[in-house]
Order: C-alpha cells, then sequence, then structure tokens
C-alpha cells in the first residue's frame, strides 16, 4: 500500500531553533521604548518638579549674582556750610581671573592700561585663578576706568565706588582724620562718627553673561542708605589762620610741634583745631603715624605757670584770699623749701606781691606759698573740678586725660610745685576748656566739635570768683605784664603765659621748653578762648611770653573780626576811631625789656 508522503504544516515546517515571531519582536521593542519613555517622563519629572529648586539654584550660582550698590559717604561741613570731606566717584576695576587667562593673549594691552607690566598681572591672576572674583586696581578715576574697560577684554569689569577728598588738606587734617580705601574712617571725626556718616551699602541680584559682563538687573535685594551728613562747629576760614600763623612761627624758632585750640567760651564749641607737623589726608600713603597724631587732645604737657590761674581759683575760693589781700613775700627771687631752690625769673625777685601780682608777674614763689597754704584736698578738688585728670568728654578718638595724681598722695614739695605747673600733666584742649570754664563765669561746658552740639554746662566756682580772676589776669597782658605781646587793638585780653621744662630721663632737660599761652578775649564780656602750646623752640626765645603769645594776638585779631565781635572800649570808637596802636589799648607800648615778656620758668625738680 502507497503511503501518500508527510507534509509538514508551517508550524512544523520552521526549522527547530529559529527565533521569535515578527510579532513577539514588536511587543518587545514597543516593551522597551515604553520603559525608556516611563523613565524620561520620570526623570524629568524629577529635575522638572522633585528637583527643579535644587537645579535652578545650580544654574543661578553660575549666571546669577548678588553685587554691592555702593552709597555717597556723608559730608562734612564747617560751621558755614563749606565742605571739609566730600565723596567723588569712582571705578574700581574687577575681574574673574580665569576668564582673563583664557585670553592670555589680552594682558598685555590689560596690563598696560592698568599700569602695570604683563608679567605681574599673570602673576596675580593665576595666584588667584581658583576665584570668582579679583580685583585689579581700587579707585580709579572714571576716565581712567572707562579707557580698560574699553579694551573689552573677558572677564574684565567695572564696579561703582567712592573715594573721599578733603579739600582743605592738610589745614583740617587732624581734625577729620581720613579714611581707608573701603571708605571706612581711620583716625579723627571720620571714626569717630562713621556709623552716621557711612550709611549701608545696597545689594541688588543681577545675571551675568559667561564673560562676567551684567545683563540684567533682576531684583534689588535691599535699598542703599546713602551716609548722614554732617555739619562741624569748626571754622574753616578760622582753622587756616591758625594753622598758618602756627606754621610760621615753628618755622621761624625751630621748634618740634605745636597746637593751637580756640573754644566758643558761651557755648564750648571748638572753632578751631591744629596740630602740627601735619599731613595731607588725600594722601596718606607716606605719611607717619607721629605727623597723623592730633597732639591738641592726644598728647600732654605740664602746664607750668598757666596752672598758677586754677591755684589761685583754689585760694579765692577758700575765702584765705582776695585779689589784693593777703600780700605774699618772695623775697628776693630765691626760696629755700624741703631743699629745693625754687626761683622767680624777675633779676633781685619780686619782693612783696599781692595774689594779682602773682599772677602778673608769674611769681613761682608767690605761687607755691599760697598752694601750701591750702588745704590739700580742697586744693585738689578744685584742679579736680575744672578738668584736670579727666577727659573732656569731647569724643575724639584718643584723647588723652592728662594726668592729676589724687592729693592724697602729694608731698609738700610736690604740692608746691604743683601750684605753678610741674607734676601734672594736660592736654591744650584741658586748658582751653578751664580758661573758658573762667570766662563763663564758672560755668563748664563739655567741648564739642559738632556745631549747636553744646550742652547747659556745670557750675564749677562762683559767678564772682570767676570773674575776679578774669579781672586779674587782665593785668597779664597790661604793661608790666609777662604777656604783652598777646594784647589785641581796641581789645581787652586775659591772660596767663606758661613756660615749662620737658621731662626728660627722670628729671627735666636744661635747656628744652614747652612755651604756652591761654588768653580769653574781650575781657569784659568774653566770647573767646584760644591755647597754644609751641614745644621746643631751639631759635631766639622760649618763654610763652615771646613765643607763643603774639601767635594768639594774630589768629585771635583775625578771629575776632571774623565774627564781628565788639570790641571792648567801643567808645573810644566814637570819639578818635579805632586805635592802631601796637601796643593794643590806650596808653600801652611795646615791652622796653625782654624780661618783661619772661614767664616764670625756672622751677625744682620734685
Amino acid at each position: 500500500m502507497n503511503r501518500l508522503p508527510h507534509i509538514a504544516s508551517k508550524s512544523t515546517s520552521r526549522r527547530k531553533g529559529a527565533g521569535p515571531s515578527a510579532r513577539k519582536r514588536m511587543l518587545l521593542v514597543i516593551g522597551i521604548l515604553g520603559v525608556a519613555s516611563a523613565g524620561l517622563v520620570a526623570r524629568a519629572f524629577d529635575l522638572q518638579v522633585v528637583r527643579k529648586q535644587f537645579y535652578q539654584d545650580q544654574g543661578d550660582a553660575r549666571f546669577l549674582r548678588v553685587v554691592p550698590i555702593a552709597v555717597s559717604r556723608g559730608t562734612i561741613f564747617d560751621r558755614n556750610g563749606e565742605p571739609l570731606a566730600v565723596s567723588t566717584p569712582m571705578v574700581s576695576i574687577t575681574c574673574v581671573p580665569s576668564e582673563v587667562l583664557d585670553n592670555a593673549d589680552r594682558i598685555p594691552a590689560l596690563a598696560q592700561a592698568l599700569g602695570t607690566t604683563a608679567d605681574d598681572l599673570k602673576s596675580y591672576l593665576e595666584q588667584r585663578a581658583d576665584r570668582d572674583f579679583a580685583y585689579l586696581r581700587r579707585q580709579m578715576s572714571p576716565e581712567a576706568a572707562q579707557a580698560v574697560l574699553a579694551l573689552s577684554v573677558p572677564g574684565v569689569n567695572g564696579q561703582r565706588e567712592y573715594k573721599r577728598y578733603y579739600p582743605s588738606g592738610e589745614v583740617t587734617a587732624h581734625v577729620l582724620g581720613f579714611t581707608n580705601i573701603d571708605d571706612h574712617g581711620q583716625e579723627g571725626l571720620e571714626l569717630a562718627f562713621d556709623n552716621w556718616l557711612a550709611g549701608k551699602p545696597g545689594a541688588k541680584r543681577v545675571i551675568r553673561d559667561r564673560m562676567g559682563r551684567i545683563v540684567e538687573d533682576v531684583e534689588q535685594v535691599h535699598a542703599p542708605q546713602p551716609g548722614q551728613n554732617l555739619t562741624l562747629s569748626i571754622d574753616r576760614r578760622i582753622q587756616f589762620l591758625a594753622y598758618s600763623e602756627l606754621k610760621k612761627q615753628l618755622d621761624d624758632l625751630d621748634a618740634d610741634s605745636g597746637e593751637m585750640v580756640i573754644l566758643d567760651i558761651r557755648t564750648g564749641e571748638i572753632l578751631a583745631m591744629v596740630s602740627l607737623p601735619t599731613y595731607n589726608p588725600n594722601v596718606v600713603t607716606g605719611s607717619s603715624a607721629a605727623a597723623r597724631r592730633n597732639r591738641t587732645v592726644t598728647d600732654v604737657v605740664e602746664p607750668g605757670s598757666t596752672m598758677k590761674t586754677f591755684t589761685m581759683a583754689a585760694a579765692l575760693s577758700s575765702g584765705k584770699y582776695t585779689p589784693t589781700a593777703p600780700t605774699v613775700d618772695t623775697g628776693n627771687g630765691h626760696w629755700y623749701f624741703m631743699g629745693k631752690d625754687i626761683r622767680d625769673v624777675e633779676s633781685g625777685g619780686n619782693g612783696v606781691l599781692t595774689p594779682t601780682g602773682v599772677l602778673t608777674k608769674s611769681s613761682n614763689i608767690g605761687a607755691a606759698k599760697i598752694g601750701l597754704s591750702l588745704d590739700t584736698k580742697f586744693l585738689y578738688d578744685t584742679y579736680r573740678a575744672f578738668g584736670f585728670g579727666e577727659s573732656t568728654g569731647s569724643g575724639f578718638p584718643g584723647e588723652s586725660a592728662g594726668l592729676l595724681r589724687p592729693g592724697r598722695s602729694w608731698r609738700p614739695i610736690e604740692k608746691a610745685t604743683m601750684a605753678y605747673g610741674y607734676g601734672l600733666n594736660v592736654t591744650p584742649l584741658q586748658l582751653a576748656v578751664a580758661y573758658a570754664t573762667l570766662a563763663d563765669g564758672g560755668v563748664m561746658h563739655t567741648p564739642t566739635f559738632i556745631k549747636s552740639g553744646s550742652d547747659a554746662g556745670k557750675q564749677i566756682i562762683s559767678p564772682n570768683i570767676a570773674r575776679e580772676l578774669v579781672d586779674m589776669l587782665e593785668t597779664v597782658t597790661a604793661p608790666g605784664g609777662s604777656a604783652t605781646r598777646a594784647q589785641i587793638a581796641n581789645y581787652i585780653v586775659a591772660g596767663k603765659t606758661g613756660t615749662a621744662h620737658l621731662a626728660s630721663g627722670g628729671g627735666y632737660a636744661k635747656n628744652s621748653y614747652n612755651s604756652l599761652f591761654a588768653g580769653i578775649v574781650p575781657a569784659t564780656d568774653p566770647r573767646l578762648v584760644g591755647v597754644v602750646v609751641i614745644n621746643n623752640p631751639k631759635k631766639n626765645a622760649y618763654y610763652g611770653g615771646v613765643v607763643s603769645a603774639p601767635v594768639y594776638q594774630s589768629v585771635m585779631t583775625g578771629a575776632l573780626r571774623l565774627l564781628d565781635v565788639p570790641p571792648d572800649n567801643i567808645g573810644r570808637w566814637y570819639v578818635g576811631g579805632p586805635l592802631q596802636a601796637g601796643g593794643g589799648l590806650a596808653g600801652t607800648a611795646p615791652p622796653q625789656n625782654p624780661q618783661d615778656d619772661q614767664s616764670a620758668v625756672e622751677a625744682v625738680e620734685p
């Protein structure tokens, strides 16, 4: 029986081991694509929803920056509205170091525009290559900065800043001080009122391109607060007078240094304060620390005979003395006390003097005897009441309190020498405040550098005693006194000279002196007090009446005119016109004997 050959079906005819069908392959591909799509969707969801903020922050970190908004420091004016310190706009050149290094072929041109060498600039950039910000040059003038920015070097940008400028330069340097490159006060009133003047910089968020250039301001983070202006009590005109006259005298005498301060008696406002040598606050680099020191408030001197005024204030306040009694026997000019020779300068001595005569002749012996006759605690308390031994409270940075040892530690010889100005230290400002207290009827005002910043004052001694002392001090500038060269035409000056040996090596230098004069004018209706201190004059003279009094006379003559202060003897203007005599008051004449101008300078060493 014939059998038909076996015919395999399609399913059985496929070769054994063949792959999946096309349908299965398609499903596989679709499955893979589906999983991939799901992964992409999940990733997109993760990036755009779950971790959106993270990546946005990362992007912003590369292109979004918070940059400061510079603010102008407040202007400082003198009492008449004249600018003493102003801020001028400048441009600082900044860069992204890595961007500049990536364009190394541009470095030579950039270095030339910045005023440096290509090698130095490249080295500077390489040291900061890992930073996103570096200064190339601070505070360039806008014109010079534009020349740099015009090069369009990738990564180089400009940033606005402000620089302090002082129109009066060295004339007001010690009062104002200066600021550093970041516009923060470093000395003087710039430091004392830094918070008031500086203001608060603002900030804004910006977008920078890959070249570091700002392409869009996004938002203001916080608004800038410009610094507030400051109006001082200083009168620039009087300040210049004091500066020029003091400088001239220091040059003529080859003196080491000098100070002058002028106060308005009624308010305690400081109208002028000069310290020499000085410096230019517009170019501080190269100046010495000694030149930048405001010696009027930071340095101390032994006041010499200017202290006799306050010994006399204690004497009158004690009730034991009046301006004319009792008399004091100063003998032949030498008085040996506890083995020490206390001497007067007057040849042959002054003999018997009234308390007023002790001031007129500036007798060391008379002052010492009067001081010794007073209760020690009472004498100490009087000195202390006038502000000696403590800061004046002016608020000036670095102000010295001076030195006045407690009265309980005084030995008799120290009490005697302190009565005429040895054994204690004062600043010129302290001395001016003390004399201003007498001039204002015994009322002490805290000295201030701010216009209209005065206080009500505090009564130190009785008005009657203060008036008596001013009258007594008038004799010092009258004929026969030690300061006739302080006289001012048509005004009565009440004042006191002082000449003190400089302390040296535990004792006193024989031929080195401080020369002082403190004066009140007009004496009949006091308005101004001035103190002049000249340290170690080496030529011609060293007595306070010869060295410091003429500076006082020159400066105060101009100050009285500028302030339109009426003269004491105004009646004479209507009779015969203003006096022009060099002596000042009617009937006075320049001293004929140099001894008339000598302050009692010789003193024992404590």
